[in-house]
């Protein structure tokens, strides 16, 4: 039961690295449950790259604080206590996406684009904040309770001190290094395409390979007449029978006309009854009329 900077009270480990341990912690000051690293070298690192080491985790945790998005976890306070950085975080809820696939296996296509569209917004929340992230893999990608993708470890400092930040494209290829372990197929599957794209030198190649995983999580638009990886009906304006028929019951339950069976064929129904009958019912009475006039008039003459 270690209180840090006279607030955080440690509880339990949550996990331990070579980088330091992840600590479920109580913000004595708040009252909520946080998330805590303690960061530590690796043994054996010299002093004198050790105090590197710490000062950079520190300016990029410090600078983590300015990202926003559902899709990374919060940074709430950096602080510095018995020589090494600790950072304070939201405490995020749910398996990494390696226990959830050594556990169950591959995801299904859909569900593996919807995760890798997930930690596409975290990596571009990271970069447009100035902290680019490093070390993508799937301990560091939480599937949260919630239905949240959200990618831990933003401060790490396991770049060298003079080494350029990682560009967009290296981003967009370690996101499909990403994909691809977590589909059962990554060379020929539905998803094969996509994974190869992300990590192509061209920058054309890349965005249209985005635009496909976009398709295939049922998030953007497809040709018509074209199916999603994992065959079931994608979002946007080309939508299958089955997703109109659902998207019309709920529009009638809203009260709103629907595509068929509903409100909507009542103002046709009630203007016909207005019109009364049609002009081939009138003709045809019409003729019969006369036929019995005719047979009528007959019929006295034959009689006369």
């Amino acid at each position: 039961m270690t209180l840090i900077a006279g607030r955080y009270r440690l509880l339990d480990a949550l996990a331990e690295g070579t980088a330091g341990i992840v600590w479920r912690a109580r913000d004595e000051t708040l009252g909520r449950e946080v998330a805590v690293k303690e960061v530590h070298a690796p043994p054996g690192t010299p002093e004198a790259e050790e105090r590197l080491l710490y000062a950079r985790v520190e300016r990029e945790a410090r600078a983590a604080k300015a990202i926003r998005g559902p899709g990374v976890a919060e940074v709430y306070d950096v602080l510095v206590e018995r020589g090494r950085p600790w950072i304070v975080m939201e405490l995020v809820r749910g398996l990494t996406l390696a226990e959830t696939l050594e556990a169950d296996g591959s995801l299904p296509d859909r569900e593996a684009a919807r995760v890798a569209l997930g930690v596409l917004a975290a990596l571009r929340a990271a970069r447009e904040a100035g902290v680019p992230y490093r070390g993508l893999a799937p301990d560091r990608v939480l599937l949260a309770n919630d239905g949240r993708v959200v990618v831990t470890g933003v401060a790490t400092g396991t770049s060298a001190p003079d080494a350029p930040p990682p560009g967009a494209e290296e981003d967009l290829r370690s996101l499909g290094a990403l994909l691809g372990g977590m589909v059962a197929d990554p060379r020929s599957g539905p998803l094969a395409a996509v994974a190869t794209g992300l990590a192509d030198r061209d920058a054309g190649v890349r965005d249209g390979a985005v635009r496909e995983l976009e398709r295939a999580a049922g998030t953007g638009e497809r040709p018509r007449g074209s199916a999603p990886a994992d065959g079931a009906p994608a979002g946007g304006p080309e939508r299958g029978p089955e997703r109109r028929e659902q998207h019309a019951e709920h529009r009638e339950h809203d009260g709103a006309p629907g595509l068929r069976g509903g409100r909507a064929e009542e103002p046709a129904r009630t203007a016909a009854r207005r019109r009364g009958p049609g002009r081939g019912v009138v003709l045809v009475a019409g003729i019969a009329g006369v036929l019995v006039i005719v047979a009528a008039l007959v019929w006295q003459a034959v009689r006369g």
